[in-house]
């Protein structure tokens, strides 16, 4: 079991757009000050990105929410696109799911190795498909044939995410050798990037994108792909984007469950994500977090981690970003 934490929860009003990048703990390579600067810079560029979409009547929350997305997937700062985790094998699988609140229309691509974008895949497996969820070799043909921007595999391989991979090889193998358990490591297992938006029409929607957990099984598929565990996104309650222990937010249908607390308990967001988090999620030993947005703007943001990168942004453009170390920049 994991030791239950506190839940920090905030609500927010006037609120167009909400980014996370991965609830956990804060390793102490991650602890370098000017590693925890670059994170806040680019939670201020997800988040400006995706404004840049809203503030055009052209676009929608789905746009917003994909050019949020897309700016921590190509940072090597966070564990999704360059930067994510790499597997035992040190290959880096990406997963990543988008849904839009209005129709309940939904995409998501998992186990891809050469999308530079998976968020960019997921949508086209939304637009350009019949289908919900596309899963390796199939998933990639499928996005190239649309026009999905491709890169050598290696290209998301990063010297800090080896070194996560090495340290965690070497546990597993002191572990064994010694028949000793495992030495919990938090910051193995969290990471995860996502976004939830809402429109000039009202509309919201979530998107999610990982690249799993440090030394996985090659293979393995967590929450973020899977529409209502990692993400979920409904107009009639609200949109989620989850991160944390992926094999108990898929057990619990966390994004789902959430968005039903909201739809039928008539709960606030804050109120939905924290039952959540104290009654489905910490009695199963889980620790994470969640970001939220309905169509009034009103949002919430909790975890029981001790830690976890988010930002706001409200309708007139003002920013909020807290890092890794809970340091809080705004503009």
């Amino acid at each position: 079991m994991v030791p239950h934490s506190t839940i920090q929860a905030a609500e927010f009003r006037d609120v167009v757009l909400v980014v996370h990048a991965g609830a956990g703990v804060v390793g102490r390579e991650e602890c370098d000050p000017a590693m925890q600067d670059e994170a806040q810079r680019q939670l201020q560029a997800a988040l400006q990105a995706g404004y840049a979409v809203l503030a055009s009547n052209s676009f929608t929350s789905l746009d917003a929410v994909g050019a949020a997305v897309r700016v921590m997937e190509d940072s090597p700062v966070f564990n999704a696109g360059k930067g994510a985790a790499l597997t035992a094998d040190g290959t880096a699988e990406l997963d990543s799911a988008i849904m839009s609140g209005l129709d309940l229309h939904a995409g998501a691509v998992a186990n891809v190795t050469t999308l530079k974008n998976p968020i960019t895949a997921a949508r086209l497996v939304m637009e350009q498909s019949r289908h919900v969820l596309m899963a390796g070799n199939g998933a990639e043909k499928f996005a190239i044939q649309h026009g999905a921007e491709t890169v050598d595999p290696s290209y998301f391989i990063t010297p800090q995410r080896l070194r996560s991979l090495e340290a965690k090889l070497r546990e597993v193998s002191a572990t064994l050798q010694s028949n000793a358990p495992a030495p919990a490591q938090p910051y193995d297992r969290f990471g995860t990037v996502g976004a939830v938006a809402l429109d000039s029409a009202g509309n919201l929607a979530a998107g999610t994108s990982t690249g799993g957990i440090t030394g996985k099984r090659p293979g393995r598929v967590g929450d973020t792909p899977l529409i209502g565990a990692g993400t979920y996104a409904d107009n009639r309650s609200c949109a989620v984007s989850c991160t944390g222990d992926g094999e108990i937010f898929i057990r619990t249908v966390a994004a789902r469950t959430m968005a039903a607390l909201v739809e039928y308990r008539s709960l606030s967001l804050v109120e939905a994500v924290t039952e959540f988090l104290t009654n489905h999620l910490a009695p199963l030993g889980g620790q994470g977090g969640a970001i939220l947005l309905n169509q009034a703007g009103e949002a919430a943001i909790a975890f029981n981690s001790p830690a976890m990168y988010r930002g706001v942004l409200w309708k007139n453009g003002k920013t909020l970003v807290v890092d890794g170390l809970g340091r809080v920049a705004s503009d």
